[in-house]
């Protein structure tokens, strides 16, 4: 299969490509879409056969549920057996953007979305393209990151390319996501609510509107035997190839530790900003200033693509303060690294 790169530079190209989108969902093929997190791999959510599609271009567990993306927060109404207070209120809050909430479904989108659960993942990205793609399908687009499953996410269209290239029928090219790392998810199907995976949206930000639980998964994987109840809680995740440390401490001691380690030459070190003199490694990145957890969250994706090379054995990362959106960081570090963590 060949894979179209559906450019939107221009607005004829953008009318053609979102036409093209609409099309190649309806026929039930996968189309990588953009979102203001990370880009998807859609199927049509209505659609058993094409999701399916999804499990194995990514090769990817059949119990980790899917998000399904929607255009506002009528669609609860819609797919969700119970909308309650809190939810509505927070969808009209956060929507569009990097929030995702669980409630019990109504059991209308086939089991392979659900994987089996009694609950459903909705969201409505931050994206005019993709919003208009799933306005014109007139369905919701059933959505993972579009990376190969457990390699890091894809937060521009020729990532989604280089993991997916070959498997799907297209890839809609939004430009780069400015959030970078996967939504928030909050199951209000329970009581108290569970933050599920922190994203974009932070923990004070729910809790303006009631009480919040960090599910345990936040920051340790699953067991075998238990059942994650949203994507991204059970398996490692976001990893390249070499094996990812967590290094906790301040910068000296930090590269003091890491410029310890044997084969410096197939180290790879992950910096906040002005860190980099302290290493040996043969590439260091930085991903941020040491408490800009925005940018830390927009670059982390893109830093551990960029050391994903079969010259590189171990990967190091500095570990900021779970504040704000850097809960977010850390949890994705923590999941590419198995949750290895060293304290110095």
């Amino acid at each position: 299969m060949k894979t179209e790169l559906l450019s939107c530079a221009t607005q004829a190209e953008r009318e053609r490509s979102v036409a093209r989108a609409v099309e190649l969902l309806k026929a039930g093929e996968l189309v990588g879409i953009p979102t203001e997190t990370v880009y998807g791999l859609g199927a049509n959510a209505l659609d058993a056969s094409a999701v399916e599609k999804i499990f194995a271009a990514k090769g990817r567990p059949g119990d980790n549920p899917l998000i399904i993306h929607v255009t506002g927060p009528e669609a609860l109404f819609e797919y969700c057996a119970e909308v309650p207070p809190r939810a509505l209120e927070l969808a009209e809050r956060f929507w569009p953007g990097p929030l995702t909430i669980v409630l019990p479904s109504k059991g209308n989108v086939p089991r392979e979305v659900t994987a089996g659960l009694d609950t459903i993942a909705v969201r409505c990205p931050d994206s005019p393209l993709t919003l208009e793609v799933i306005a014109r399908l007139g369905a919701p687009i059933a959505a993972p990151s579009a990376n190969i499953s457990g390699r890091p996410s894809t937060t521009e269209a020729a990532h989604v390319m280089a993991d997916m290239g070959g498997k799907i029928a297209a890839v809609l090219d939004g430009g780069p996501c400015r959030v970078g790392v996967e939504s928030t998810i909050i199951d209000l199907s329970c009581d108290p609510p569970k933050l599920l995976r922190p994203g974009g949206i932070t923990p004070a930000q729910l809790m303006e509107s009631g009480p919040l639980e960090l599910d345990p998964a936040v920051y340790r994987l699953l067991g075998p035997d238990e059942r994650p109840r949203a994507p991204g809680m059970k398996y490692r995740h976001y990893a390249p190839r070499g094996e990812v440390t967590l290094v906790k401490g301040e910068a000296a001691s930090a590269a003091e530790y890491i410029n310890s380690r044997p084969a410096p030459e197939r180290t790879a070190v992950l910096c906040f900003d002005g860190e980099r003199e302290l290493y040996r490694a043969a590439v260091v990145v930085e991903i941020g200033a040491q408490e800009d957890y925005d940018a830390q969250a927009e670059r982390v994706f893109n830093a551990l693509r960029s050391v994903d090379s079969e010259d590189i054995d171990f990967v190091f990362a500095r570990c900021p303060k779970p504040d704000g959106v850097g809960l977010a960081v850390v949890n994705r570090l923590g999941k590419a690294a198995a949750h290895r963590v060293v304290e110095v």
